[in-house]
């Protein structure tokens, strides 16, 4: 696992646990995928409910409150695949 994943891992652990029904995945361009379900944040590339996808800055931008994850979405910087409610509910909790 690489750093930039474990450090993803690290701070997304406190904010997803016990918060998010269901799985999502977070995937990194280029530097791989972040799993999230009620238990926290794990390194894998397994299915789940909602996938966003984004390069690093994006995510951390999002994280530290300085990108609108909505905006993201609409400017094409932020990629979903599934329900686009259940990616707005998993956008609330990062930004948390």
């Amino acid at each position: 696992m690489n750093k930039v994943v474990s450090l993803f891992i690290e701070n997304l652990t406190p904010k997803v646990k016990g918060t998010l029904v269901g799985t999502a995945k977070l995937v990194i361009e280029n530097e791989g995928s972040v799993m999230l379900n009620d238990k926290g944040a794990y390194a894998g590339d397994d299915d789940a409910d909602v996938v966003l996808l984004a390069p690093e800055a994006i995510f951390r931008a999002i994280l530290d409150g300085s990108q609108n994850p909505a905006m993201a979405f609409m400017l094409g910087k932020l990629k979903v695949e599934g329900s686009s409610m259940r990616a707005l509910k998993v956008s609330e909790i990062l930004t948390s």
